[in-house]
């Protein structure tokens, strides 16, 4: 599950007893060989849907991911853009590795990172694709609906936000039982702690989500069966802005 080169156990305790921020600046240098990273088949799916909705008249110019992280998705928008790839991440440290990461993925669109609050993205019609990868566990369901109105303002019109997420799994399963606990442990922690690590699972769920983005005025597709297992569930979504 962890790479050997991967965070120790006490690092990663370290991680979970800081803010949500400062956690993340910890384990920045060793995210990226965690089983927390989004798996490259999923961000793959992505890219090939984008691609599929993308005609050769309209070309993806811009593109933002949200939470950009290390900038796994950027390595892949980058090749996809013809002007501009930003990523928007709460974390010097993972925007430091970001950085690093992106300038040497393929394409020549320019790269721009922004530190910054993403449920206040500092953007206004700017980008025909918005992505967003492993964060939604970040944000708190009261603050879903701020997170899905950045990113419909961020929207060009036509622009595309993009993301995989899934079914609520069935509560005979496993993934079910470790999530609910991961869950209650974190809910515990934040209540005893002080600062709280925001980081919940099974969050931003197909099909409630659907309700959300459609109240800011995006058209919402799923499709299934993009991804191989052991990530079959996976569902890539594309909210269209009108």
């Amino acid at each position: 599950m962890y790479h050997p080169d991967g965070p120790t156990f006490l690092e990663l305790m370290r991680q979970a007893l800081a803010s949500t921020e400062r956690g993340y600046d910890l384990i920045a240098p060793k995210f990226d060989r965690t089983p927390f990273r989004t798996p490259d088949v999923v961000l793959e799916a992505m890219m090939r849907a984008i691609a599929e909705e993308t005609p050769a008249a309209r070309p993806v110019r811009a593109a933002l991911d949200v939470c950009c992280g290390t900038g796994a998705a950027m390595t892949h928008l980058r090749a996809l853009c013809t002007e501009r790839v930003a990523g928007l991440d709460f974390s010097h440290g993972m925007l430091d590795e970001a950085r690093r990461r992106v300038a040497a993925a393929p394409g020549s669109a320019a790269v721009e990172l922004v530190h910054g609050d993403a449920l206040a993205l500092p953007f206004d019609g700017e980008f025909d694709v918005v992505t967003s990868v492993g964060a939604f566990g970040h944000i708190l369901p009261e603050d879903e609906d701020r997170f899905v109105s950045g990113i419909a303002r961020a929207l060009r019109p036509g622009g595309r936000f993009v993301f995989a997420t899934a079914e609520m799994p069935p509560v005979t399963s496993a993934s079910w039982w470790i999530s609910r606990s991961f869950n209650a442990v974190m809910r515990v922690r934040n209540a005893l702690l002080s600062p709280q690590f925001i980081m919940y699972y099974l969050t931003f769920l197909w099909p409630d989500v659907r309700m959300r983005l459609e109240r800011h005025g995006l058209r919402v597709e799923a499709r299934r069966g993009l991804c191989p297992a052991p990530f079959e569930r996976a569902i890539i979504a594309i909210a269209t802005k009108d």
